[in-house]
Formats: C-alpha cells, structure tokens, sequence
C-alpha cells in the first residue's frame, strides 16, 4: 500500500472511490484550492496521494460542522502549507471531535473500497480494536470514522498484535477519562464554583455552559499537542538509552 514517501498512485477516479465522493466533486474541490494538484504522469494523467486523501476527509468533515465552501476555503488557506497526510488527518480527528457523531454505515464492499484493499476477518477485528469501525447488526453492515479509516489501514500493516493494540487502547482510555475528570473538577472548583457563588441569575447559568463549550475544543488541541510532544520525548529518550 502507498504511504506518505511514496509517489501519488491513485487516479482520480481511484481517489473518488477511496475518499467516498464523485469526480466531479473532487473536480470542483480543486477549482477552490481545496485540493493541491496532482502529479501530472505519462499520458498527461494526474495521480493523487495520501494528502487528497487526508485534504478530502478534512473539507468533508469541515461541511458536516455546517461550514460554507468560502470559509472552507478560508480556513484551509490558512493551514501551514507543508503539513503531511498524518497531520492533515490529525488535524481533521480534532475538528470531529466534539461532534455528535461521525460514523457512516458502510457495507463490507463499501469498506474494502474505502479501504482501498480486501480486510480479512483478522483485519476488521484489528479495525474495531482500534475504533475505526464497529460491526453492525448484519454481517454485512457496519459504522465506519470515514477519517480514522485511513490510518487504521495503515496500522495493520505494523507488526503489533490484537492484544497489544487493545491494551494500548486501554491505556488510552484510562488515562484520557482520568485527565477528563480532573480537568472537570479543576472548571468545578476554579471557575464555576465562584461564578456560581456571585451570580445566581439563569443568564449566568447559560454563560458558564457556553463558555465550557467553547473550552472543549481548546482544551482536545491542547491534550493532543501535549501527548505529541511527550510521546516524541519518550521516544527519542527510550531510543538514546538503547
């Protein structure tokens, strides 16, 4: 399979397929500058890469939170120009990450599209471990993050077992909901306890939960950043003392 260092291999009509939209759209994407151009190869055909992949899911992603094509536009230019596919689906998991919901039903043909090769019972286990997609009531059917489908491919092609990657999805989890809680208690104490204490109006009650609203993304970008740096810090020391 392709990955970031390896030159752009999907047609558009590939591209299409993977990313779940037309080439039409893929078409009218790039007239906007939503999309950088692709590799011209022989023939005068244009070749696509993990970035389309990763640019597409982002601008999809950025149409379900309700925004217009000009503030789409507005919001990508604004993006650093050399991010990486990883870091455009990064990026993309923090902007879905306060929304309701992002799962899409797929059949098992629509997700080996997607997917863009055949998955293995041993595959899919490996996905739903990772929480890529969960299997449906049908054995045909299941709910799939169109955004973290992508990298999950790419995960399976890491030598880590099943129970490696559920335990590290534990600790995850544990960790996450234990750094969850006490940010919430330290709002409780620190913020809207006093708040409360002074204003006891039903205003003041909406303001504190707007403004907790408005924290969440902030304080998602602010976890992700830190755990980035941390885990770059760790690494770099495990592999310096081996």
């Amino acid at each position: 399979m392709a990955t970031e260092t390896e030159q752009p291999t999907l047609t558009v009509d590939e591209l299409a397929a993977r990313a779940g939209v037309t080439v039409r759209t893929i078409r009218f994407y790039s007239t906007r500058g939503l999309l950088p151009p692709p590799a011209i190869g022989p023939r005068r055909v244009g070749h696509y890469g993990p970035e389309h992949l990763s640019r597409l899911a982002l601008v999809e992603e950025l149409q379900h939170q309700g925004m217009t094509l000009s503030a789409i536009e507005r919001y990508v230019q604004q993006l650093p120009a050399d991010l990486s596919a990883h870091d455009l689906a990064i990026h993309r998991a923090l902007v879905a990450s306060w929304a309701p919901d992002s799962a899409q039903k797929a059949t098992r043909a629509e997700l080996e599209q997607r997917a863009g090769q055949v998955l293995s019972e041993r595959d899919i286990d490996r996905l739903g471990a990772m929480n890529v997609l969960e299997r449906g009531d049908a054995p045909d059917a299941f709910r799939v993050d169109p955004g973290l489908l992508r990298l999950g491919v790419q995960l399976l092609q890491v030598p880590i077992s099943l129970d490696t990657l559920l335990a590290a999805r534990d600790v995850v989890l544990e960790h996450s909901r234990q750094a969850a809680k006490e940010l919430t208690q330290l709002f409780q104490d620190e913020v809207w306890g006093p708040y409360s204490e002074r204003e006891h109006s039903p205003e003041a009650v909406e303001t504190m939960m707007s403004l907790s609203a408005h924290m969440q993304p902030m304080v998602v970008q602010a976890l992700v950043t830190a755990f980035q740096r941390s885990l770059k810090e760790e690494l770099r020391a495990r592999y310096a003392a081996e």
